[in-house]
Order: C-alpha cells, then sequence, then structure tokens
C-alpha cells in the first residue's frame, strides 16, 4: 500500500455505501490515505452458532478493507458469551459452558468465511487476555467509567426507567468489550448501531490507557423478511448466510419490494449509479418489481453459493411458485365455494382457516402481513380475493392449495 493510493470513488464507496457512521469520519480517512495497514476489529459473541445477511452488511465491508491490505482481527467473545449480555428485547442472555461456546464458535467462522478471506484474517479468543485477569484488573477497568455513564445506554436506560434488574455482570459487558480493543491495539472497531455504546467505551478505554483511539464504524440494522424489525434468529425473520440455496432465494423473494433497493445497496456490489436508475424506474413503475426482485436473489445467492446455484434457485422458484408446478401429493384440493369464478370477492383467510392450512384468523393476518400468502405467485393485499377454478393458494413456503370445481 502507499500513501493517497485512494482513488475518490473508492473511497467514497468505503465510506457512504452501506455505512451509517463514522467516529472520526476525517481521522479515518486520514488513516486509510497514510496507506498504513490498518488493524480492523470484530467482534462476535458465540451465543448462537449461525449469522445471517445482517451480519453480512459489516463483514462486505470489511472484505472491502481487506482487499485494500488491512488486516481484520476476528475476536471470539468466548469470555463474555459465558457473562450474558441484554439482548434487543431487553432480557439477558442465557449463560454458556466453554464447551457450548467453542462448538458455536467453530460454525460461526465457517460461515464468516464466506465472505472474509480466512488466510488474511487473525482469529483470537478474549480468554487469550482474560484467562490471566485478576480481581485487581477488573477493579482497574470499572474505576474509569461510572454507573451514570453506563445507564446512559439506551438498553440499561430503558430498564431502569422501568424498573426492571440490571445484574452488575451486563455493566462488566461494555467493560470487557471495550479491553478486547486494548488487547489487539485496535485501529477500527466495526459494528452495528445497536453496538455503538461498547464500540465508543473501547474508543474512550484506549485514550485513557495511553493507546492511539479506534475508529468506529457503524454500519445500519439490515430489516428483516417481515419488512418491519431488524433481521434476527428469534423474530423468525432471517435469511441466514448457511442455508440451501432454494431456500435463501425463495426468502429473498419474500420481503416486500419497499425493501429491494436497501438490500440492493447493502448486500451487493451494483454500482450506486445503476441503483440510482434502478430506483427512478421503481418509481416511474417502468419496470416490473419481480424482474429486479430475481436479479437481487440470483446476486446473493450467487455470493453465498455460486453463479449455476442461483440460476437453479431461480429456476425452481419459478416452476414451483410463479407457475404453480408444485407436485400434486403437496397440493391439497379445496372445492370452490360458491360464487368461485362468477367475479365475487371471498374471505380467503376463512377458506384457509376451514381447510387447516392456517391455525387461526389471526394467523393468517400475520403471514398476510408478512407477505406470505400468495395467490398464483402474487402477494394477496387483503383478507378478500377473487378466486377462479385452477387458482393455487401458497401459504408460507410449503403448503399450496388449489381451487377445483365444486363436487356435483
Amino acid at each position: 500500500m502507499t500513501s493517497n493510493a485512494i482513488d475518490p470513488r473508492t473511497l467514497q464507496k468505503i465510506i457512504r455505501r452501506g455505512v451509517s457512521e463514522i467516529i472520526v469520519e476525517e481521522e479515518f480517512v486520514r488513516l486509510l490515505q497514510e496507506g498504513k495497514p490498518l488493524r480492523l476489529k470484530m467482534g462476535f459473541d458465540p451465543s448462537r452458532p449461525d449469522i445471517h445477511l445482517g451480519h453480512a452488511v459489516g463483514l462486505r465491508k470489511l472484505r472491502q478493507l481487506q482487499d485494500m491490505g488491512h488486516k481484520v482481527i476476528l475476536i471470539v467473545g468466548d469470555w463474555t458469551a459465558q457473562i450474558g449480555d441484554p439482548s434487543g428485547q431487553s432480557a439477558t442472555r442465557q449463560m454458556l459452558t466453554a464447551e457450548e461456546v467453542r462448538a458455536n464458535a467453530e460454525t460461526y467462522m465457517t460461515q464468516f468465511f464466506k465472505v472474509i478471506d480466512k488466510e488474511r484474517t487473525q482469529t483470537m479468543w478474549q480468554s487469550e487476555w482474560f484467562g490471566k485477569f485478576s480481581l485487581a484488573n477488573v477493579f482497574d477497568l470499572t474505576r474509569r467509567f461510572t454507573v451514570a455513564q453506563f445507564l446512559a445506554r439506551d438498553d440499561f436506560a430503558k430498564r431502569f426507567r422501568a424498573q426492571q434488574p440490571i445484574a452488575i455482570t451486563e455493566l462488566l459487558y461494555p467493560l470487557l468489550q471495550a479491553y478486547d480493543s486494548i488487547a489487539i491495539e485496535s485501529d477500527v472497531e466495526f459494528g452495528g448501531t445497536d453496538q455503538m455504546f461498547n464500540i465508543l467505551v473501547g474508543r474512550d478505554l484506549q485514550g485513557m490507557m495511553g493507546q492511539n483511539q479506534q475508529q468506529c464504524f457503524f454500519m445500519p440494522l439490515l430489516v428483516g423478511t417481515d419488512g418491519v424489525q431488524k433481521m434476527s434468529k428469534s423474530l423468525g425473520n432471517y435469511i441466514g448466510v448457511d442455508e440451501p440455496a432454494n431456500e435463501m432465494y425463495g426468502k429473498v423473494m419474500s420481503i416486500p419490494d419497499s425493501l429491494m433497493m436497501n438490500y440492493f445497496e447493502l448486500l451487493t456490489d451494483v454500482p450506486t449509479e445503476e441503483l440510482t436508475e434502478m430506483g427512478r424506474a421503481m418509481e416511474a413503475e417502468s419496470v416490473n418489481p419481480m424482474e429486479l426482485k430475481k436479479r437481487l436473489g440470483r446476486d446473493i445467492v450467487a455470493q453465498f453459493h455460486d453463479q449455476q446455484a442461483a440460476l437453479q434457485a431461480e429456476a425452481t422458484f419459478e416452476s414451483t411458485y410463479q407457475r404453480g408446478d408444485v407436485a400434486e401429493e403437496d397440493i391439497t384440493l379445496i372445492s370452490a365455494p360458491a360464487g368461485t369464478g362468477a367475479g365475487l370477492e371471498l374471505d380467503v383467510f376463512a377458506i384457509l382457516v376451514k381447510e387447516g392450512l392456517v391455525g387461526s384468523t389471526s394467523e393468517a393476518k400475520r403471514l398476510l402481513t408478512q407477505g406470505a400468502i400468495k395467490v398464483d405467485g402474487a402477494a394477496l393485499e387483503s383478507r378478500n380475493a377473487r378466486l377462479e377454478f385452477g387458482n393455487v393458494i401458497q401459504v408460507g413456503r410449503r403448503r399450496f392449495a388449489r381451487i377445483v370445481a365444486p363436487k356435483s
């Protein structure tokens, strides 16, 4: 790497696309332009074994910088995973055994290296430094921050106001994550906007302990397939990076049209100028959203599988979901209610509940909101629809029914 070697277009891609905020951006740009390889910190909590496309947003940014010659330091949070950290639902995570942590970490890293180059990554375990910690070391960390500072963290603040319990161990988590930056002499730490407090504590601690302060690189949180909440395995609105190609493609096709441009921006390398044209075409309704979504599906599947798998997944989707070519044994036959084929609107929810394709009207409402009820491949927009003989109703990914003529 040489000084001032970054062209303006590349620099803008790094600091603007798929980026929520950089603290401090001017310092980060200066470090890039100096040409010295930077130590890029990415930590993960192995409380779960799998990662999803929401994690991939940050991993893709790391890979861009890795390809420029910078060093990725992957920290396995084996120590903090055994302590517990508040989740996005304001509930403490279950403590894990060392064996559970290691098993989760091995699975996680297999998926991590689908995006990041393993040969250019240094993997470190927190136990390498915390295993040597004494009580005096812990006290030295705790004296550097106040309880008031930690209660300013959004999750803690909400729980404190609601008079919900906050364990002392939870207050230690940001300190331990911050010390990771000291242990590896991090130059830049990466995380989602929900990690802002913890990452900034690391920057502050480095300054207190005489190190150069790390830059803090925040990525936006990817909205899940429900189009409402951030992608999360616990919410069931995720697309896993280790899922089979057909499953991955099908989930991409299930996202609301309103999310497409965001997914293109955060999860693909389609040029920004082309994305701008796509957005204009969407607004002008001069392009079929389904065709853009198929391109998105192919791109994402190809990243985690290969191009052939992406094309095969698309063909499977078209055959199964768009043309209704589902194996007959997998299709429930529904005798058409009175009025079918005469242009009358029918209560699809009532039909699905009656035939056992959903457990209740409430479930049908939820699936409708998620775009998971389709008629001949098109998402149902309301509980009422005009049904004709031969229509295929799809509920979720695996339940199908065909409207047939009433028995005479």
